[in-house]
């Protein structure tokens, strides 16, 4: 575990080091958490671009978007995990929050389960979206698949733009505040 970034905190007291590799937004944030902001800030407008060719049955650009979307997700969120478990202490930097508190529940605390219970289920959603798009590619969708995507991928993508709105909520309790 590196020790990387010495700074003031928030409130103007002592100086503190964080674990793991510091942000790049300015805040309290870690590299990851950092990354993992900007890139929901890319994924809500460029999932609605795909929805938006997918309605103009530009199948194959939608089929393309997807899986580079869903591939860059998985490797983003994969090493996001590998971060906050192993090198940086997500705790640690929500310390100096006034909405954080270790011992008790926090709003911080409230913040995080509410984006975990959208995030975990809308990744799973997209995931079974996805993964049945890709096994029935080059077939001729019928009605049944057709309707069953679009609710499904429709919830998918309320899901996403939800988890994004809450991932940043949480982000400012946390890291800003």
């Amino acid at each position: 575990m590196s020790t990387m970034g010495w700074g003031p905190n928030a409130h103007g007291g002592p100086i503190v080091a964080f674990a793991g590799l510091d942000g790049f937004l300015g805040t309290r944030g870690s590299l990851m958490l950092d990354v993992v902001v900007v890139l929901l800030a890319a994924v809500v407008p460029v999932l609605a671009w795909s929805i938006h060719l997918a309605r103009r049955r530009a199948v194959t650009a939608h089929r393309r978007i997807q899986t580079v979307l869903a591939l860059a997700l998985l490797v983003v969120i994969t090493a996001f995990e590998l971060d906050v478990r192993y090198f940086s202490d997500w705790r640690e930097r929500a310390t100096d929050s006034p909405y954080y508190a270790r011992d008790v529940a926090s709003v911080v605390g409230a913040g995080l389960l509410l984006h975990l219970g959208i995030a975990v289920p809308t990744a799973v959603l997209w995931c079974v979206v996805v993964v049945d798009a890709w096994r029935r590619a080059g077939q001729t969708p019928t009605g049944a698949f057709r309707s069953r995507h679009r609710a499904l991928g429709w919830a998918a993508a309320l899901g996403m733009a939800l988890t994004a709105v809450t991932g940043w909520v949480f982000y400012y309790l946390a890291f800003v505040a």
